[in-house]
């Protein structure tokens, strides 16, 4: 799966992805990760992408024409790219639009915003708008590369076992149950008698009253939102 990134900082994609999974199937070829230097874009002799706001206000805003220039620059290769804002504006990424996104199997553009936003004629441009939180970066550049890795781990062969998705947290709206491994003991605190019973079945009902548990403790609105 592709995917590309518009972006003023093409350097910051290189060292994140280098190790690990995700380097991993950049080598085997099942990940691909292209940046696109918005700057190559700018307009004038300085390259500008930014400008001052109209009706005043502190910061920069960035203008449309270059990211409009960059996106059909590589929407002329790859015509079938969806199309994503990353800003605090949009939906919340969530699993299941991780699911729904590594279904596209014509790969993804990410457009990384930077300053006070972008022009509110760029919204046009994409087909939707994701949000990491609601909290604000100085750019959408690390938003980008949650969204990259969230979406990779699930194509299949980046995983060495891809089950190990199928209980994650907020698969199924719910916490992840408490995981152990050696020693049985460590100070002081020993690991459960059930998961050394051999029982499958009473190991998988512990799991499934664990995972609701924790999660009626921590996050709640999971389980509201589930009904």
């Amino acid at each position: 799966m592709e995917f590309h990134v518009i972006t003023l900082f093409p350097d910051m994609f290189e060292s994140p992805f280098r190790g690990g999974m995700i380097g991993r199937a950049i080598e085997a070829g099942i990940v691909v990760i292209k940046t696109h230097a918005l700057r190559e874009f700018g307009l004038g002799n300085y390259k500008q992408v930014d400008d001052q706001p109209y009706g005043g206000g502190s910061g920069m805003v960035m203008r449309p024409e270059p990211i409009a220039e960059a996106i059909n620059s590589v929407m002329t290769e790859r015509q079938r790219l969806w199309r994503i804002l990353m800003t605090p504006q949009g939906a919340p990424l969530t699993q299941a639009k991780v699911r729904q996104l590594a279904a596209l199997s014509d790969g993804l553009l990410l457009i990384a915003g930077r300053y006070e936003g972008v022009d509110e004629r760029v919204r046009a441009m994409v087909d939707e708008e994701i949000s990491i939180g609601d909290y604000v970066l100085s750019g959408g550049e690390l938003p980008a590369m949650v969204l990259i890795e969230a979406v990779a781990r699930l194509l299949p062969g980046v995983l060495g076992n891809p089950q190990s998705t199928e209980e994650e947290s907020f698969t199924v709206e719910m916490l992840e149950y408490p995981q152990y491994t050696r020693p049985e003991e460590f100070r002081g605190m020993r690991v459960p008698d059930i998961l050394l019973s051999g029982d499958h079945g009473k190991i998988r009902a512990w799991r499934e009253a664990e995972a609701r548990r924790r999660t009626q403790q921590r996050r709640p609105d999971l389980l509201h939102r589930k009904r």
